[in-house]
């Protein structure tokens, strides 16, 4: 029977999603990722046992923290790591290290996520028993090399573009830094070195078949001369399990973002947008970390809240004290804050590139407005402050919609697709 290796740097919902729906179909032979953590490892080792005897309460921070990078692997498939690079980021990172050494976040990200490509290609793909190994499951930045080894010995691959193709992202954003020369330095797709955009384009090439997440990515992909039968649209599914509706605790009028706040986000258009409506008894709320020049950020402070980085476990609250979700993202591959928020009944603001089209009717579950677009923006924005029914009524129906876009149904779909091209 024909098996699957699927491969990812870190794990995320998406992979891991992934390698089930894979597995439900008994095709899954194994995953290969850098560092990776499963919850019973922890209390059943000695020196785990030991901590929680000792300190109670390091054993519980450890657990929080591991579990970020937890891997549950399905029963009959196995798990391999390489990851001493990505303890050594996470160390370097985390202490701040790095940054005194000049070491730069996201070249520390480039090496762990390129020496993983390498590592399957120069010793799991000539190491590792292959006998049952007919395709490889691999994802943005992380299979040129593996792609290329796996093609010398006919093995099928399949590869997971979870946001648009560099080509189209460089193209918006070098629009973007001649409108705001000011916000060139946090657009990082015109900072790409040539060696990783080379990596990029080689991927596609190789690629048997492409997932993408939205309709967006997939055009950025038509846009280069990809055939659209080597190209499948699966929406993420929405986790509705966790994030559901909780009654809102106060009267403020309030429009929330999560996500990184920066300039790809398109989050200075909201910004304009916000200063100049000027709704009283409102607030802008601003989940996550920012990117944006604190003189940007200075001129608004007195009707926006910027929390920073907040533990994914408390974005339902947060979710819940607002009215409505805006994400106006210039480049997106499909933005899972998106379900987040239907989930937890709010309707969203958003535009075409991101996977919003993919996901709602316009004027119904929210609306699709134009990127750029600060008076669009206004627009609805205002409406969504003077039509409280209508939003309340729009918010059910997000919640509905996001009912229906289930992991479970990702799965159904990216397995059938697999199962087809095997067989």
């Amino acid at each position: 029977m024909s098996k699957v290796t699927l491969i990812h740097p870190t794990g995320n919902p998406n992979a891991r999603n992934a390698a089930f729906a894979i597995a439900e179909i008994e095709l899954l032979d194994s995953v290969v990722t850098t560092f990776f953590y499963q919850p019973e490892s922890l209390v059943k080792s000695w020196w785990g046992k030991a901590i929680k005897t000792i300190t109670p309460k390091l054993i519980a921070k450890l657990e929080k923290e591991l579990g970020r990078r937890s891997w549950v692997v399905p029963k009959d498939s196995k798990i391999y790591g390489n990851p001493w690079r990505e303890i050594l980021r996470t160390f370097l990172v985390k202490t701040r290290l790095g940054k005194r050494l000049g070491i730069d976040d996201q070249f520390l990200i480039d090496w762990v996520v390129a020496s993983c490509d390498r590592y399957v290609a120069d010793h799991y793909l000539q190491n590792h028993h292959l006998q049952n190994i007919n395709a490889i499951y691999a994802y943005e930045d992380v299979a040129a090399d593996t792609f290329l080894a796996a093609k010398k010995q006919n093995i099928y691959c399949f590869y997971d573009l979870p946001i648009a193709f560099h080509l189209t992202s460089r193209r918006i954003q070098n629009e973007e830094a001649e409108l705001f020369p000011e916000l060139a330095a946090t657009m990082m797709a015109v900072q790409e070195p040539a060696w990783k955009i080379e990596r990029k384009n080689r991927e596609v090439e190789l690629a048997d078949h492409i997932f993408v997440a939205s309709s967006f990515t997939e055009r950025s992909l038509l846009d280069i001369g990809v055939p659209s039968s080597k190209i499948t649209v699966i929406p993420y599914g929405a986790p509705i399990e966790y994030f559901q509706p909780r009654p809102k605790q106060d009267q403020l009028f309030r429009v929330m973002f999560a996500g990184q706040v920066g300039t790809r986000k398109g989050v200075h258009y909201l910004l304009q947008a916000w200063q100049a409506l000027n709704l009283p008894g409102s607030e802008l709320l601003l989940v996550g970390v920012n990117q944006m020049p604190i003189d940007w950020l200075v001129k608004y402070r007195d009707r926006v809240r910027l929390t920073g980085s907040v533990p994914h476990s408390s974005l339902n609250a947060y979710y819940s004290s607002a009215n409505v979700f805006v994400f106006p993202s210039l480049v997106e591959g499909f933005g899972l804050v998106l379900l987040e928020a239907m989930a937890c009944g709010l309707p969203i603001i958003t535009t075409p590139n991101t996977g919003g089209p993919d996901i709602i009717i316009d004027g119904i579950e929210g609306f699709i407005i134009p990127i750029r677009d600060v008076e669009a923006l206004k627009a609805k924005i205002a409406w969504c402050y003077s039509h409280p029914q209508e939003l309340a009524k729009m918010g059910s129906a997000a919640r509905k919609k996001a009912e229906q876009w289930t992991w479970e149904r990702y799965r159904q779909k990216l397995a059938t697709v697999i199962k087809e091209k095997l067989e």
